[in-house]
């Protein structure tokens, strides 16, 4: 071991008369059970470099594998069932602090730069580990032959179920994979990009291949191993960092390459940048950059050229590990790996390739907002989450007024003083020192002289005795630990009476207490430098300072959301108009009193007014929905009645999640907000998809700048943020200092919709020139089904009646998986029943669809085609309702029944066998790839 891993040693304490009553703050808490591919329950103990790359440590990795077969039998089963990060497996309350994680604490267990962390990837492949049964000597008797016999069946079946697990999980992709290749819309960049594909495959083949022969020659250069082929697989492993950052992206810009391009090299690039540092030759874990990988990143641009410059290009590997760094300083424990990986590319790519309006905006907010708030606001956070961590009691006293009111410590000295001179005393004293109570009663008046003197330390009189300036600097220099122990002198035979007198003091035991070590001998948690730095405040000037700090934060804040995110805005998601007048005329610019007002008082040239609908004009592009929409309310008018729909929405579900909380399990309550979801989005996310794509975005940013309130501990949001939490919280989200759960909740609900506009054209003019998709997808409401849906099916069923377990354990069930699959086949069939009968056109037949569409909205914008009334427009809508259901019958429905069932058995297949992500995220991506990639509309 490491000199400095080697735990210190406990210096004796030399202050045996001290009682054991010892602050929190100086008591260890017991030693944590270190396991491997598990995320620690308490993250704040981890170092902020162990983090990114924990499964390089090859020189540990083999006395690591040793020590866990020593482990009981307990352990090793939970070693073997990881447990999903679906976060359906605790039911944790808490009161959240969200505090980021201090400095390492090197004397709290054995944690320093050869442990191997939990919460992160394992190699596929370890050093095989040296035989340390044969060491120990309880296992070399006769009965410790069939322990090692048990054991190591007990490993090979665990063994067995985790590379089943693994090679689901692996052969789910590839078959993802097929489905994506199969598309014909994606088959064209496949012959474009094959160069650059061909040579992510060998690179990606080559370096796998490489890993073991790798381990194998360390094996051998560091001894002679005691096989011949001195590898191990792992009983418990995880190769989601070494998949999902590297093919998610890839297949996603494959299937929305036909309408953005340039995508599809950058993704190519970035798979590379993201791959574990431990397949790259010779990069070592303490690098933050590798310039082997960085070179390796550069072979796709030899092979072929690109739309982007290739400069931008070539910095894409900088920018992707400078931002994991950034991401994982601000989220510490609370993502993993892959996660951590996959939202770098997602950043990135919308950096680099935003072109709607939306994604603009999303931008602006994520990029701009985010980067400025940290940039101004990022020490003063720091500064004060760590005068948060202070507690009061270190804190220095007020200096004493004697004018003033006082504290009980000092008016112990006071009332002591008046004794020893006059006699006298109030009738009772309440004298304190943080939490010790002295108090002196009443006692019968006599003529009887005070019978003790006040003398502090031994041997000292009246005149010499401890004033209260020294106290003060003995309690300055060893923070505030200064114990005094009150003895009661022993009494006479006949005990006189005492007149207005307190018992008398003794001799203080201690005066200084040991600045290293507890009394009991335990060395102190010593204070980080941030912390130990407010030490000097007082009580009320830490307040002070509090609200100091959060001043500043709300007015930063307000500016770049005012300054940066405002100009941002307008200058490119715009097209020069100012925000808040584009917005009031996108919400309230059909209704004629509002478009009156403005026209009255001038402000057509800052609150854009939309151009209105005349006839059936503009219900030409789709069918009765779309024509209500247009011709009966007006765009503007629906987007309101949307914002009034959800905002009922969210009242009940709110009065339903309060009225359950007193009866049902913080599981069942949350799947109230899955259910919500449903309600607010799958009927109305075929009616206006950019505003839902719009309002989506907005929430994410506020969710974010919520939480960042929350965890800066700043009044006077961050404590009613955190009660408000505290109720709907689950394991993953005590894991670290963000709480991720309605953030996930959300982002899986809005990739999917934002993916497809991706791929969707345009359409629009004037102020709202790229607002409105002409047409329509069923892979919209893939995040929707499969979050809303899918994943609170499976933990309702699954709890309730999950009783058969699949084959590589953990907490899923199949019954669990059944109701998954079932859940989403229904809500996708529902949605594409809906999509087909309010007559929308969809993506199948994009081009010939559109085309149509052009006819028939010249056909109707001639005067022979006009209508002439409302009556005729009530006729035009009946009569299309009634078209889209009588052709209801002959659509294709058995082809979309196989599809359908086909995307649900594959989500539902990926979501049990996923430990590497967060499956409200990666699972509804998986699903928008399976459907967008089969084209499963009916028609």
């Amino acid at each position: 071991m490491s000199e400095h891993l080697r735990p210190p040693i406990s210096a004796p304490s030399h202050s045996p008369t001290l009682h054991a009553t010892d602050v929190k703050y100086d008591q260890q808490d017991p030693e944590e059970d270190i396991t491997i591919g598990t995320r620690t329950p308490k993250p704040y103990y981890r170092q902020s470099f162990e983090l990114l790359e924990p499964s390089e440590r090859l020189l540990h990795r083999a006395a690591t594998v040793a020590l866990s077969q020593r482990q009981p039998s307990s352990t090793s089963a939970h070693n073997s069932n990881p447990a999903s990060d679906s976060g359906t497996e605790a039911d944790d309350e808490h009161f959240l602090k969200g505090l980021p994680a201090p400095k390492t604490r090197s004397h709290k267990g054995l944690r320093g730069k050869n442990e191997p962390l939990s919460g992160t990837s394992t190699p596929l492949l370890s050093p095989n580990a040296p035989d340390e049964d044969g060491r120990d000597p309880d296992l070399n008797s006769r009965s410790g032959f069939s322990i090692r016999l048990k054991r190591s069946e007990a490993e090979r079946a665990r063994r067995r179920k985790e590379v089943v697990r693994r090679g689901a999980e692996v052969l789910l992709l590839a078959c993802q994979g097929v489905l994506v290749a199969s598309n014909h819309d994606v088959q064209p960049f496949i012959q474009i990009y094959r160069k650059e594909l061909s040579a992510l495959g060998w690179l990606f083949s080559t370096l796998l291949a490489l890993y073991p022969l790798r381990l194998v020659a360390w094996a051998y250069r560091r001894g002679n191993p005691s096989k011949q082929l001195p590898l191990s697989v792992p009983t418990s492993f995880d190769p989601a960092p070494a998949l999902y950052p590297q093919l998610i992206p890839l297949f996603v810009s494959l299937l929305v390459a036909p309408n953005v391009e340039g995508v599809v090299l950058p993704n190519v690039i970035l798979s590379i940048c993201s791959l574990p540092r431990p397949l790259i030759p010779g990069a070592g874990y303490w690098e933050e950059y590798s310039s082997t990988q960085w070179l390796l990143s550069c072979i796709p641009l030899v092979a072929g050229g690109s739309a982007t410059d290739p400069e931008i290009l070539t910095l894409l590997y900088p920018l992707h590990q400078t931002l994991c760094l950034l991401l994982q300083q601000l989220t510490t424990t609370s993502l993993l790996i892959a996660e951590l990986q996959l939202l770098s590319v997602a950043l990135i790519n919308v950096l680099l390739l935003a072109r709607s309006p939306q994604v603009v905006i999303l931008k602006a907010l994520l990029w701009g907002g985010g980067l400025g708030i940290i940039a101004l606001c990022g020490k003063v956070i720091q500064w004060g989450i760590s005068l948060a961590r202070v507690p009061k009691w270190r804190f220095k006293r007020p200096s004493v007024s004697r004018s003033g009111s006082t504290s009980g410590f000092w008016k112990f000295f006071r009332a002591a003083k008046r004794t020893y001179y006059d006699g006298k005393t109030d009738n009772e004293e309440v004298l304190s020192d943080s939490d010790h109570v002295v108090s002196g009663h009443n006692r019968n008046r006599s003529s009887a002289t005070p019978s003790w003197d006040l003398g502090f330390l031994k041997g000292r009189t009246r005149a010499d005795s401890i004033t209260s300036a020294e106290e003060n600097s003995f309690r300055q220099a060893n923070g505030a630990d200064v114990r005094f122990d009150v003895q009661e002198p022993p009494s006479p035979q006949q005990p006189s009476s005492r007149r207005h007198t307190l018992p008398s003091l003794g001799k203080i035991t201690s005066i200084v207490r040991s600045q290293t070590s507890t009394p009991s001998g335990r060395r102190k948690r010593s204070a980080s430098t941030s912390v130990r730095a407010f030490f000097s405040l007082t009580q009320g000037q830490a307040a002070v300072r509090k609200w100091l700090y959060a001043g500043w934060v709300y007015a930063c804040i307000l500016i770049v959301i005012l300054v940066g995110v405002r100009e941002c805005v307008g200058r490119y998601a715009l097209a020069g108009h100012e925000p808040v007048g584009w917005a009031l005329g996108y919400l309230f610019g059909d209704i004629p009193e509002f478009r009156l007002e403005v026209v009255k008082a001038g402000l057509e040239r800052w609150i854009c007014l939309p151009i209105r609908a005349h006839g059936e004009a503009s219900g030409a592009l789709g069918g009765w929905v779309q024509l209500v929409r247009q011709s009966v309310f007006g765009e503007a008018n629906t987007r309101l009645l949307l914002s009034g729909y959800w905002l009922v929405i969210i009242v009940i579900g709110l009065a339903v999640v309060f009225r359950l909380s007193p009866f049902y399990e913080v599981d069942t309550r949350r799947k109230v907000f899955h259910f919500m979801m449903v309600a607010m989005f799958l009927p109305t996310i075929f009616i206006d998809p950019t505003y839902i794509a719009l309002a989506l975005s907005i929430v994410l940013a506020i969710f974010l700048l919520v939480d960042l309130l929350r965890a800066s501990q700043l009044p006077p949001l961050s404590t009613p943020i955190a009660q408000f939490l505290t109720p709907y919280v689950d394991g993953r989200d005590l894991r670290g200092p963000v709480v991720i759960s309605h953030i996930f909740l959300l982002i899986g609900c809005a990739i999917p919709l934002w993916l497809s506009l991706a791929a969707l054209p345009r359409i629009g003019e004037g102020p709202l020139a790229g607002w409105e998709v002409p047409l329509r997808d069923i892979s919209m409401v893939a995040g929707v089904v499969c979050v809303g849906l899918g994943d609170a099916a499976a933990s309702l069923i699954g709890r309730r009646w999950g009783h058969r377990k699949w084959l590589w354990g953990g907490g899923k069930s199949i019954e669990g998986s059944i109701a998954f699959a079932t859940a989403v086949f229904v809500g996708l069939m529902t949605a594409n029943v809906w999509l087909f009968v309010g007559g929308w056109p969809s993506t199948v037949g994009m081009l010939s669809t559109v085309a149509r569409e052009a006819e028939l909205n010249d056909g109707f914008g001639s005067s022979e085609g006009a209508a002439a009334g409302v009556g005729e427009l009530a006729m035009d809508i009946i009569g299309r309702l009634w078209e889209a259901l009588s052709q209801l019958p002959k659509a294709s429905w058995s082809m979309t029944v196989v599809k359908t069932a086909v995307c649900a058995c594959m989500a539902s297949l990926t979501e049990a066998v996923l430990t590497g992500g967060n499956d409200n995220v990666v699972v509804p991506v998986v699903l928008w790839t399976c459907v967008k990639s089969m084209n499963m509309n009916l028609r």
